[in-house]
């Protein structure tokens, strides 16, 4: 059974950085699809990023692009999220969620990833 454990979190100012990681505990990731969600108060559960098991493309929520970057080296753990120009509204609990498949990720469908980690909390405000 494949765990994930995310790290990275913390507290951050308006405008700063942080960089998540995403590691499985037994396995490489390298065969699965990797993708990042986040859990606001009160609000849904949405998708972040994902990145690809075969080529390394990726896809992005229109909040995020330009400020976050996903990246996995097919060799080793982790999958990262580099998050950029962070702003209020990305406060959230951060999971990382795998898809057991070889190729692109297929957009940020929640339903497609079946393991999930118990996620890491990141709070920006001043």
């Amino acid at each position: 059974q494949l765990q994930l454990v995310e790290s990275g979190g913390g507290l951050v100012q308006p405008g700063g950085s942080l960089r998540l990681s995403c590691a499985a505990s037994e396995f490489t990731l390298d065969y699965y699809v990797i993708g990042w969600f986040r859990q606001a108060p009160g609000k849904e559960r949405e998708g972040v990023s994902c990145i690809s098991s075969s080529d390394g493309s990726t896809d992005y929520a229109d909040s995020v692009k330009g400020r976050f970057t996903i990246s996995r080296d097919n060799a080793k753990n982790p999958v990262y999220l580099q998050m950029n120009s962070l702003k209020p509204e990305d406060t959230a609990v951060y999971y990382c969620a795998a898809d057991k498949r070889w190729g692109d990720c297929r957009g940020l469908r929640q339903s497609d990833y079946d393991y999930w980690g118990q996620g890491t909390q990141v709070t920006v405000s001043s």
